[in-house]
């Protein structure tokens, strides 16, 4: 039973910066590939970044690069999305997924379609 539980999101105002944070549980956090995806009102569920369970190694979307890092501590079980120069745009759900398909990816993907366990979400509004 694999379980994610989302954190850190809230109201910022436009320029500002969030960490938000993805505890997950089930499994040493290398067994999976974790992606990180966000959901705005009326949209399809995007994805923004992923990290491999072959290598570490973390894609990125090309809308996500330069404003979103993504890291991962395997001690702690959690992964984290840090955001930069947050937009009114980026007001979203934002949604932590594992996909622990064996064997793994030697690259994660970032369709929605690919990943089985999601969290419940954090709320990232951005507003002045």
């Amino acid at each position: 039973q694999v379980q994610l539980v989302e954190s850190g999101g809230g109201l910022v105002q436009p320029g500002g910066s969030l960490r938000l944070s993805c505890v997950v549980s089930g499994s040493p956090l290398d067994y999976y590939a974790i992606g990180w995806f966000r959901q705005a009102p009326g949209k399809e569920r995007e994805g923004i970044a992923c990290v491999s369970s072959a290598d570490g190694t973390i894609s990125y979307s090309d809308s996500a690069k330069g404003r979103f890092t993504f890291s991962r501590n395997n001690a702690k079980s959690t992964v984290y999305l840090y955001v930069k120069n947050l937009r009114p745009e980026d007001t979203a759900a934002y949604f932590c997924a594992a996909d622990a398909r064996y064997p793994p990816r030697a690259l994660c993907a970032l369709s929605e379609g690919e990943y089985t366990y999601w969290g419940q979400g954090t709320q990232v509004t951005v507003s002045s």
